[in-house]
Parts: structure tokens; C-alpha cells; sequence
């Protein structure tokens, strides 16, 4: 069984978890802690772990991205590192999440800003894909998945609170 859905986080040297439509509609889903998914995006933009926990930029990151977060954007807890995540999708690929995975949105009572970053995390994920050229395999490893949290307002034990 692969380690719990706490950490994205790969072998040193691994590269980013890879992405699968298994992986991405467990996003959708809130099976996986906002770090988790954090984690997904991080490597992507050139963010690598310092070794004190925290993800800092890095050459590789776009010097828009590395002044306005040096270290790791919270995309679902911070408004601000969400807008950036959502205005960083090309508009021809902002329709990907619908297009891809059929996600039609969230129910008007499931409507929460945990949950819409989620899907803009998703669908950034889908657009970083497409510009790559990469198709999105069915099927991929997958972390344990957790239970849907009971309060989808504060997410699951570990995530930061919604600002």
C-alpha cells in the first residue's frame, strides 16, 4: 500500500506523483489533504522541498512565481496563491476539468472555497498537461485515500484553515 494521502511528496530524484484522472477526481472528491494537493502543483511551478519541511523557489520557478511566493503558495487555504493558480491557466485551457474529467461543478450546498480551489488546482493540473503534450493516463498509483472530512468547511485534520 502506497503512504498515506499526507504527503505528494516522491522519491528524491522521483520527480513529481504522477497524475492520473483516479488521482485528480480523488482531489475533486476532498480523499486527500490540502497538502496532498499542494504537493501536486509545487514541483510542477520549480518548488522543491528545503529540508526544513517547507517548499521554497527555485531556478526553475517562473520569477513571476518566486516574487510573489518565494515559498510554497497554499493554494487552498490563501485566496491570493489560488487567483495566481487560476490566472496562470491559459484561457483555451480553462474549460479542461469539464472538457476531461465531465466535472460539471459542485452541488449549491457543497459549494465551498475549499472545494473550488480544489477544482481550480485540478484543472491547472489538467492545463499543465496539455501544454506539455502529456496525455492524462486513466489509471496511476494512488495514495491512501482519506474519508471525506466532516466538515468540508475545515477540510481534515492538518489543514489549514480557509483565509
Amino acid at each position: 500500500m502506497l503512504p498515506p494521502a499526507t504527503s505528494a511528496q516522491a522519491a528524491p530524484g522521483a520527480g513529481p506523483w504522477p497524475l492520473s484522472r483516479a488521482l485528480l477526481e480523488a482531489v475533486l472528491a476532498d480523499r486527500l489533504s490540502d497538502r496532498f494537493v499542494c504537493e501536486l502543483i509545487w514541483p510542477r511551478l520549480g518548488y522543491a522541498p528545503d529540508g526544513s519541511g517547507t517548499w521554497s523557489a527555485g531556478p526553475a520557478t517562473e520569477a513571476s512565481w518566486r516574487e510573489s511566493f518565494p515559498s510554497e503558495p497554499q493554494f487552498i487555504a490563501e485566496r491570493p496563491a489560488s487567483v495566481a493558480l487560476t490566472r496562470s491557466i491559459p484561457k483555451p485551457l480553462k474549460q479542461l476539468l469539464k472538457e476531461q474529467l465531465g466535472f460539471a461543478g459542485y452541488r449549491i450546498g457543497g459549494l465551498y472555497p475549499r472545494r473550488t480551489r480544489r477544482a481550480t488546482a485540478v484543472n491547472w493540473l489538467l492545463a499543465h498537461l496539455a501544454t506539455r503534450g502529456e496525455p492524462l493516463p486513466e489509471q496511476g498509483p494512488l495514495p491512501e485515500l482519506l474519508p471525506e472530512p466532516a466538515d468540508p468547511v475545515a477540510g481534515h485534520p492538518g489543514d489549514l484553515p480557509i483565509s
